[in-house]
Parts: C-alpha cells; sequence; structure tokens
C-alpha cells in the first residue's frame, strides 16, 4: 500500500496534514504581509510562536469536538460558540504577549493593566476560532459522505455479484433434474456404461459450473468445450433426434466471454425445437469476430415463434430472460441480445459482446 493511500484511510493523518498546512500558511500570509510594510523579518518567529499556540489549541477543540458529535444540534452549536471563545481567550494574551516583548512597548499593559493581554479577542482571535471551527466540522461531514458513497458503492458491487451468480445458477436445477431422470431410466434399462459415463460428464459440468465465478470470463473455446460436454448429456435424453453444428472461426477461440453464456439458450433451443417434434432437431452454434465486436448465435430449426419487439411472449422458464440480465449487468450498453427468425424456420439468437483477449 503507498503511502498516500494510507493518508487516505487514516483520518489522524489526515488531521495533522491539514492542520499543519493551514497553521504554516497562516504564517506565511502574515510574513507576506510584513514584508510588504517593510517590517523585520525576524518579526516571523513570532508568527512561529502564535501558529505553535494555534496548533495546540486548535487540536484541543477539536478532542472537544469529537466528544460532542453525538449531541443534539442546539447543544454542539452552543458548544462551538463557546469552545471557540475559550480558545480564542487563552490564544489571544499569547499572541499579545509575544507582540509587547519584541517591541518592548507595554503602553497597553500599564493603560489596561493585565485586560490589556486580551485586547483583540472579538475583533480577531474569536473569528479566526469560529472559522477553524467551521471548516473542521465542514471537512468532517465531507469524510462522513465518502465514507458513506463508499459504503453504496461497496454493497451495490456486492448486490451486483450476488445477481450475477443467481442469475448465473438459477437454470441449473431444469437441467439438472431432466438429466437426472435420463440417469434413472438408463439404471432401469440395466445400461450400466452410459449411466456411469453420464454421472461422470455431469459431475465435470457441474464442478465447472460451480468453480467458474460469473464475474470473470472464460475463453471461447473453453466456453464452446463446455457447450459440447453439456450436448454430450443432452444427447443421452435424446440420442440422434439432437444434432449439433458448430461454426467457431479460429480468430475469436481465445475471445473472453461471460462462463456458462451459451448454455441457457442451448438449453431453450432443445426444449422448442428438439424435445417438442417427433424427430428432433439441429441447433447451430456460430461464432465470429466483426470489427471490434464478438458474434455469438444460436439458432435452431424448430417452429420458431412470434416475436414482438424483441419480446418472447410464448417462452416460459427465466433462462434467456436471465441471460439478458447478465448481459446488462457485465457489459451495460456496450452489448447487443436479439432475437429473430432462423431460416428457413426457427428462432435465432444473436449476440454482440465487446472482442476482448486475456493479456
Amino acid at each position: 500500500m503507498s503511502y498516500l493511500s494510507r493518508i487516505y484511510q487514516n483520518r489522524n493523518h489526515q488531521f495533522w496534514i491539514l492542520q499543519l498546512l493551514g497553521w504554516s500558511g497562516w504564517v506565511i500570509l502574515f510574513a507576506l504581509m510584513d514584508a510588504y510594510w517593510g517590517q523585520p523579518y525576524e518579526r516571523i518567529l513570532l508568527l512561529v510562536v502564535d501558529a505553535i499556540a494555534g496548533v495546540i489549541l486548535t487540536t484541543v477543540l477539536r478532542h472537544i469536538y469529537r466528544g460532542v458529535w453525538d449531541w443534539p444540534l442546539t447543544q454542539r452549536i452552543i458548544t462551538v460558540l463557546v469552545a471557540s471563545y475559550a480558545m480564542a481567550a487563552i490564544w489571544q494574551p499569547i499572541k499579545n504577549f509575544s507582540q509587547f516583548y519584541y517591541y518592548q512597548d507595554f503602553d497597553l499593559i500599564v493603560a489596561y493593566g493585565y485586560m490589556g493581554y486580551f485586547s483583540g479577542i472579538i475583533g480577531y482571535s474569536y473569528f479566526l476560532m469560529l472559522g477553524w471551527s467551521g471548516l473542521y466540522f465542514a471537512l468532517k461531514f465531507y469524510c462522513l459522505l465518502q465514507q458513506e458513497t463508499e459504503r453504496s458503492i461497496r454493497a451495490e458491487s456486492l448486490a451486483h455479484e450476488s445477481q450475477l451468480r443467481m442469475l448465473r445458477y438459477q437454470p441449473n436445477p431444469h437441467f439438472l433434474f431432466n438429466t437426472l431422470n435420463a440417469i434413472s431410466t438408463l439404471i432401469l434399462e440395466k445400461n450400466t456404461e452410459s449411466a456411469n459415463a453420464t454421472v461422470s460428464k455431469l459431475s465435470h459440468f457441474l464442478r465447472y459450473s460451480l468453480d467458474k465465478d460469473p464475474m470473470q470470463r472464460v475463453d471461447l473455446e473453453h466456453e464452446v468445450n463446455t457447450m459440447q460436454l453439456y450436448l454430450e448429456i443432452e444427447q443421452v435424453r435424446f440420442d440422434d433426434r439432437l444434432h449439433v453444428e458448430f461454426d467457431i472461426d479460429d480468430e475469436v477461440k481465445r475471445a473472453l466471454v461471460p462462463s456458462l453464456i451459451l448454455q441457457p439458450l442451448v438449453e431453450k433451443a432443445i426444449k422448442y425445437a428438439v424435445a417438442a417434434r417427433d424427430d428432433g432437431g439441429t441447433i447451430r452454434i456460430c461464432a465470429r469476430r466483426v470489427g471490434d465486436m464478438l458474434h455469438l448465435c444460436v439458432s435452431d430449426d424448430g417452429p420458431g415463434i412470434d416475436i414482438e419487439g424483441d419480446q418472447l411472449p410464448e417462452f416460459n422458464g427465466v433462462g434467456i430472460a436471465n441471460t439478458r440480465d447478465r448481459l446488462k449487468q457485465l457489459f451495460g450498453s456496450q452489448h447487443r441480445c436479439t432475437f429473430g427468425k432462423a431460416e428457413p424456420h426457427g428462432l435465432q439468437v444473436d449476440i454482440l459482446l465487446p472482442f476482448e483477449v486475456e493479456s
């Protein structure tokens, strides 16, 4: 962690840096004024003494304000007014004494007695202490606002990640239910070899889906291999009724995509284009680069559906809706997910994502 980062996270360090910078600025300002009016440079020592006293007294104010921070507003205001006056009543005699001693001019003391040391409290010192107090509270409220903003951002980030996890895992139980039914059928048919192979494939697929963080992305080749594993499991249910074609350009195999982004689309295509037809159907998965975008396409030769305004009124379930929400969460306006009619019939889903490869 860098030094600046440590300062940013440590409010006490911030206070002392601002405190020293503020009083140093006060010394420099009055030193320049003295230089303008032709005062001797030795007077800067008086300013340094006054600044040291000011640092000590305003630090006392800080501890007072921290002690009354949770008090009602009216009590805090009264505390600020009284405490600022008390510190001014201590600081002004120190300033005056240094001035009297430097110039060897005690006429004010002769005229007013010891009360002469307190001359100037209301005219200058009190308002300076009030100004310091106002600046302290303003910076304190600003720091609290920053903390609340950071908490809000962290909470939003956690909610965002939780939503992505929910959106990715939600379709899996449907697939798991169907696959377990298929395995059960194989066992009843005493086809133990196929049942064992399917269990092994299901285990690999579920391990992948649980291990991969939905906030991270994988290369397209890995995603396609996972889809092939998924389709091999589905092949157990549909046998030769399920036909799959892959058309993946070599150029895009290293492109990064959200993990399991294709699975809900393929699952929906199987439901409407394969499972619902006695003769099954064909699913085609394509990927190519279009400029600085990656184009993914999942299409089938099923009966298709009526599409009105890019809506899918006949689809039940949450798979495709969750896919669209995941893409929106991950890419915002930098993506497109559209639905159309495949030729000669069927449904086609097109996804455009920013083309990125792992560095």
